[in-house]
């Protein structure tokens, strides 16, 4: 066994070259597990609102509203996210006349392509409430877009809790696609280190492993805390 490989480079495995550098990593292009947090981070933040927007959209009665929306979901979902990524990172320079960065290239596709799954999640949860939800909000004298806001999606979001996290622990694990492209993010450094070590593979990706299981099993236990909090709330609400 080589684990003496591991503890060698782990600060490598954390920073990338920004420490070797000497330079603080949050002002400078993270790498590493910090580029994975990153992007995983950005990732599930612009998802979210991107999500939320696509899905009310597609509940519009109006078709110009809806159809928009269903035209993203639907081809977004249909498209690996590998060809999303290629497909941004070629293009974008054709259309601007300016190269993306790649790391800024799959930061952007992350965000589209699970916004895409969560305006589903976010139709299917509104879906899920009574019909009476909506005209009860209505019938006390609510708009239909104050009633969608203080009524329905504060209930909705709740049940929504578990898919959202299902698809962000997803896209967390994604964010290892962005090797492609050439950013040292954290599953780059471990080929990188591989590559130069030639000794340690199982303990290089062991270790590597793990770590994207740190950020994965954070990021359950907080939705199930969440969950629990927002239980209590409903139940002392009653």
């Amino acid at each position: 066994m080589h684990w003496d490989v591991v503890v060698d480079n782990f600060v490598y495995f954390l920073w990338g070259n920004t420490y070797i550098d000497g330079i603080f990593p949050f002002i400078h292009k993270p790498e590493g597990f910090f580029a994975a947090i990153i992007l995983a981070v950005t990732g599930i933040f612009g998802a979210f609102w991107i999500g939320l927007a696509a899905g009310l959209m597609r509940l519009s009665k109006r078709w110009w509203v809806k159809t928009p929306s269903v035209c993203y979901i639907e081809m977004i979902r249909g498209m690996p996210l590998l060809l999303l990524i290629f497909w941004f990172y070629y293009l974008a320079p054709v259309i601007t006349g300016q190269t993306m960065p790649a790391f800024t290239t799959t930061m952007f596709c992350f965000m589209i392509f699970t916004g895409a799954y969560v305006g589903e999640i976010v139709r299917a949860g509104v879906m899920a409430l009574p019909k009476g939800q909506m005209e009860a909000a209505r019938g006390s004298g609510l708009s239909n877009v104050q009633a969608m806001t203080f009524v329905i999606l504060p209930q909705a979001l709740r049940n929504m809790i578990p898919s959202f996290v299902n698809q962000f622990v997803s896209l967390t694990k994604d964010t290892s696609l962005a090797a492609i492209l050439g950013v040292i993010e954290l599953t780059r450094t471990g080929v990188q280190v591989d590559n130069r070590e030639m000794v340690a593979s199982f303990e290089i990706w062991i270790t590597i492993a793990a770590l994207y299981f740190l950020i994965c099993y954070i990021l359950t236990s907080y939705s199930r805390r969440l969950e629990a909090q927002l239980s209590r709330y409903q139940a002392r609400d009653r």
